[in-house]
């Protein structure tokens, strides 16, 4: 029953990240940026890795320079294959690959685009069928044929 409650209580982190993503999507990008930073300061280097993920996949999007944003998406990487195989970050693969690939598009290195798609398509059977996992299926899609690739 207590692991029952532990599981359902919110996670206040996360809470926190989503307030600030909500911020971002709002346009305030440099404010959401600075807010994402204090936190991974707060988090320090032995913070959750399912946090830290999290919140440099987010720190990633805030990013102006594509090198920069490649650099905390691959920050995200590393913290999700240092949570160990847990349930929610497996579900973060298929996005986590799926922008890196969009990053090094940007940055003009097919290639390596190219095996983060495939890495993506590969882990696209963790999603579920909810708009999150439709979202990611449909970026999916667009970068296939950006980089004209198929299934």
């Amino acid at each position: 029953m207590a692991e029952q409650q532990e599981q359902a209580a919110p996670d206040a982190v996360l809470t926190r990240i989503g307030q600030v993503v909500i911020l971002h999507h709002a346009g305030d990008r440099e404010e959401a940026r600075r807010r994402l930073l204090d936190l991974w300061t707060e988090l320090g280097e032995d913070g959750d890795p399912l946090h830290r993920c999290t919140l440099a996949h987010y720190l990633a999007d805030t990013q102006d320079d594509p090198s920069d944003e490649l650099a905390w998406d691959l920050r995200a990487l590393t913290e999700a294959e240092g949570a160990g195989g847990a349930l929610a970050v497996r579900a973060l693969y298929p996005s986590l690959h799926l922008n890196l690939a969009a990053d090094y598009v940007k940055l003009d290195r097919a290639e390596a685009a190219r095996v983060h798609l495939r890495r993506a398509r590969g882990a696209a059977g963790e999603l579920r069928d909810d708009s999150y996992g439709d979202g990611v299926r449909a970026e999916l899609r667009r970068l296939e044929a950006w980089l004209g690739e198929g299934p």
